[in-house]
């Protein structure tokens, strides 16, 4: 009676620790190197715990993989010792299956990060014990495998996961944090000609052309700060005149060539220029305004007010636009 109320108990510790190596095997193995090192860079003390045994993959699922093993053979020995063989083995096997691989991995793979924290310190035990011989099966798998490879989310996926913080209650990213997000992603797809006011609707001035007092009301109507100067034949854009370098002129005296002034110098963009090269274009060139050419012939302007907007995914208005938009 004695004795197999003993080998009772030591079935279930058996099976017990058989549950928790096939949990921690699924539970490592589903956690990614890149994942740990983030939250370990947060402060998680969890990833902190697991980012050096997930590192050592082979060795952490060598150690877990030979004590598995161990312990499901000493199960059925144990149970051989009062059970017919044939008997014995099916148990075992049943056993096994349902309290040691099916319940455990899928309780253990729901949470995994925390499972493994707590159980991290049994894992270095088992580490230590089968070290032996998982040492060297690790020193083979690392030379037939290599190191592990992780593999970084493509732009697609990357928006795939925005969109599932938006749909997410839990998310910590508000609305405007994940327009700002899809809005950059979607630089890179997009092209000058897309966000470019054509030169139709731009109000621009010729190096030869007048200014006078008349001219600088027509000017102040367009509510523009940088003005353009094109040349007649559209090929090439002088500068861009800056309209508070006109502040102190008095028109009232005399009126004055476009070329009299001050005009900024620019460089064009093409109009297929892709929106993130055309944001770091802005930058370099230190300006707000850049012409746009398409086979040598200026066909619009860029301001670098239209790519925040298109990261923004929403239009930003000024004073002088919310004017226009009450007279029309």
């Amino acid at each position: 009676m004695l004795h197999g109320l003993l080998n009772t108990l030591v079935v279930i510790v058996l099976i017990g620790l058989s549950a928790v190596c096939s949990g921690l095997n699924i539970a490592l193995m589903s956690l990614k190197p890149a994942d740990l090192r983030r939250k370990a860079k947060l402060g998680d003390a969890r990833a902190k715990a697991v980012l050096p045994l997930r590192e050592k993959a082979h060795l952490s699922l060598s150690s877990i993989l030979i004590s598995n093993v161990a312990v499901i053979s000493a199960t059925s020995l144990v149970l051989g010792d009062y059970l017919n063989g044939f008997i014995a083995g099916i148990v075992s096997t049943l056993l096994i299956v349902i309290f040691g691989e099916v319940i455990p991995q899928a309780l253990f793979v729901s949470h995994a990060l925390d499972f493994t924290a707590h159980l991290a310190s049994l894992l270095r035990l088992m580490i230590v014990v089968t070290y032996p011989i998982s040492k060297p099966l690790q020193l083979l798998l690392d030379k037939l495998l290599g190191p592990e490879r992780a593999p970084l989310q493509s732009r697609r996926e990357l928006g795939l996961l925005i969109g599932e913080h938006a749909e997410s209650e839990d998310s910590e990213l508000d609305d405007d944090e994940l327009d700002i997000m899809r809005g950059a992603l979607s630089l890179s797809e997009k092209h000058v000609s897309e966000i470019m006011t054509p030169l139709s609707k731009v109000y621009w001035l010729q190096p030869d052309a007048m200014i006078d007092a008349a001219k600088i009301d027509e000017i102040k109507l367009q509510g523009r700060s940088r003005i353009p100067v094109i040349n007649k034949s559209r090929s090439e854009v002088v500068g861009i005149l800056l309209m508070k370098d006109l502040v102190d002129v008095d028109f009232d005296e005399r009126a004055y060539h476009v070329n009299e002034f001050r005009l900024h110098k620019t460089q064009t963009v093409g109009s297929k220029t892709a929106l993130d090269t055309l944001f770091r274009k802005f930058i370099h060139s230190k300006t707000h305004l850049l012409p746009v050419e398409r086979n040598h012939k200026i066909i619009g302007i860029v301001t670098i007010e239209d790519v925040i907007e298109e990261i923004l995914q929403q239009e930003i208005e000024d004073e002088t636009d919310h004017a226009r938009k009450r007279k029309q």
